[in-house]
C-alpha cells in the first residue's frame, strides 16, 4: 500500500507542477510512468488497468478532438480570426467581440483546439493593429475556459463529468449554460478595467515581430459547411438519441477523416494525444489507488466531519480548489468515482463543470487552454508572466465562482 500511496503523490505532485520536479518530465509523462509503476508494484494487474480506462470517454474525446479538427484544415478558423482583424472598431469593442467568439467556439468545440488554432491568429492580429496581445490573448483564454463550462462537449472534463455522472447534453445545458453566459462580460470587465491604459504597445514593444505575412489556410466553404452540418447532427444526436456518445462522435469522426481534399493525416495530428494519454493513465492511477480503500475511508471521515461531496456547493468549492492545484482534468476524474447521485447528477454535474472551468483561470497551469496560450504567445514574442496572467485571471475566477455558487444555491 505505501507503494501505492507514494506514487500517487508523485504523480500529483506533477499534476500541480506542470513537470515532475528535477527531471524533465511533464503532466503526461508523470501519468504514464504512474500508471506503469501501479502494474510494475503489483498495486494494480494490466488486465485491471485496461478495465479502470473508460474507453467510453476515450472514445468520444478524441471523436469531438477529430470534429474540431476539421475546423482548422478547412481554414474556418483563420476566416474567422480575419474577419474579427478587419473590423473598424475600437480596442474594448474588439476584446468583447474575441471573448464572445472564443466563448462560443468553446462551448461548441473542444476548448484546447480551439485555443490552439486561434493564438498564433490573435498575436497577429493585434500586432498588425499596434495593439498590446495581452489583454486579447488573456480575455479569448478566460472566454474558452468558462463558455466550454456552458456544454457537455465543450472541455474534456466536462466529458468525463457526463460520461462518470451518466448526465444528458440538456440537463447538463440547462445548468451550467446561463453562469458560463454570464462570465463573459465578466471577464471584459474586469480586462477592460486592468488594461484601459495598456491597450496599445509602446515604443518600447516596437521589436516584437510582424506576421502579418503568415502563411493563411484558405476557407475551404465546403469542407467547412460539411463540419459543421456533422457538429448540428452530433448535437441534436447527444439530445434525442439514444446511441452511446462515444459512438456517435466516433463516427462523425469516421466521416470527417474518409475525404477526397483534406489527407486524415493533416486532421489526426491536430487532435491532442498528450491529453489523452494523461487521462488513460490518470484512470490507471487512480483506479490503484482506489483499490487501497484510502479514499473511502478519508470520505466517510469527511462525511462525519461534516463535508459532503455529494453537496453541489461543497463539491463546487472542493473542485475550485482541487483544480487550482492539479489542473481541471486530474481534479475532475479524482472526483468522478466518489460521487453518488440521488436524483441530482445535473446539480452536481453543474458544480464539476463550473467549479473546474471557472477556477482554471486562477493560475497558468489551472487548464491546458491557459498553458497552451502562454506558451505559443512565448514562440511569437509576447511574454505572458505568471504574475501577469494571476493579477486579472485570479479577479475574474473569484468573481466568477462567487456568482457560480450564487447560481448552485438558487438551482439547488
Amino acid at each position: 500500500m505505501e507503494i501505492t500511496i507514494l506514487v500517487f503523490l508523485v504523480v500529483y505532485i506533477a499534476m500541480g507542477f506542470g513537470k515532475l520536479p528535477g527531471f524533465k518530465v511533464d503532466r503526461t509523462g508523470a501519468a504514464v510512468i504512474g500508471a506503469l509503476a501501479m502494474m510494475a508494484a503489483g498495486s494494480i494487474t494490466a488486465q485491471q488497468s485496461w478495465a479502470a480506462i473508460d474507453y467510453r470517454t476515450i472514445g468520444m474525446l478524441f471523436g469531438l478532438m477529430v470534429v474540431s479538427a476539421s475546423f482548422v484544415v478547412s481554414g474556418f478558423y483563420d476566416w474567422t480570426a480575419h474577419r474579427v482583424a478587419n473590423l473598424k472598431v475600437s480596442a474594448p469593442i474588439l476584446l468583447a467581440v474575441l471573448i464572445a467568439v472564443g466563448g462560443l467556439l468553446s462551448a461548441l468545440l473542444t476548448n484546447d483546439v480551439v485555443v490552439v488554432a486561434m493564438t498564433p491568429l490573435l498575436v497577429s492580429i493585434t500586432l498588425s493593429r499596434g495593439l498590446n496581445p495581452i489583454p486579447f490573448l488573456l480575455g479569448f483564454c478566460f472566454a474558452a475556459n468558462n463558455g466550454a463550462a456552458g456544454s457537455l462537449i465543450g472541455s474534456p472534463q466536462n466529458m468525463i463529468a457526463a460520461q462518470g455522472l451518466d448526465l444528458s447534453f440538456v440537463g447538463l445545458l440547462q445548468v451550467s449554460a446561463l453562469p458560463a453566459l454570464v462570465s463573459l462580460p465578466i471577464i471584459w470587465a474586469v480586462l477592460s478595467i486592468i488594461y484601459r491604459k495598456r491597450w496599445y504597445l509602446s515604443s518600447a514593444d516596437s521589436a516584437l515581430p510582424s506576421l502579418n505575412n503568415q502563411e493563411k489556410t484558405p476557407l475551404n466553404l465546403w469542407e467547412t459547411s460539411k463540419a459543421g452540418i456533422i457538429t448540428a447532427i452530433v448535437i441534436v444526436a447527444f439530445v434525442v438519441s439514444d446511441i452511446p456518445r462515444e459512438l456517435i462522435a466516433l463516427t462523425a469522426a469516421g466521416f470527417l477523416l474518409l475525404n477526397r481534399s483534406i489527407a486524415s493525416s493533416d486532421m489526426l495530428k491536430l487532435v491532442d494525444g498528450n491529453l489523452l494519454l494523461l487521462i488513460m493513465g490518470l484512470f490507471v492511477v487512480n483506479a490503484a489507488f482506489s483499490a487501497t480503500g484510502l479514499p473511502q475511508s478519508l470520505l466517510n471521515d469527511l462525511h462525519h466531519a461534516g463535508v459532503d461531496l455529494n453537496n453541489p456547493l461543497i463539491l463546487f468549492f472542493t473542485t475550485g480548489v482541487l483544480s487550482s492545484i492539479v489542473g481541471n482534468n486530474p481534479a475532475v476524474m479524482l472526483l468522478v468515482p466518489f460521487l453518488a447521485p440521488d436524483g441530482n447528477a445535473e446539480a452536481l454535474g453543474a458544480a464539476l463543470v463550473l467549479g473546474s472551468g471557472f477556477s482554471s483561470n486562477l493560475f497558468v497551469f489551472g487548464s491546458l487552454a491557459g498553458i497552451i496560450v502562454v506558451e505559443q504567445a512565448a514562440v511569437y514574442g509576447v511574454k505572458i508572466s505568471f504574475m501577469e496572467f494571476a493579477k486579472s485571471g485570479g479577479i475574474v475566477a473569484v468573481i466568477c465562482m462567487a456568482m457560480a455558487a450564487g447560481w448552485i444555491i438558487f438551482t439547488g
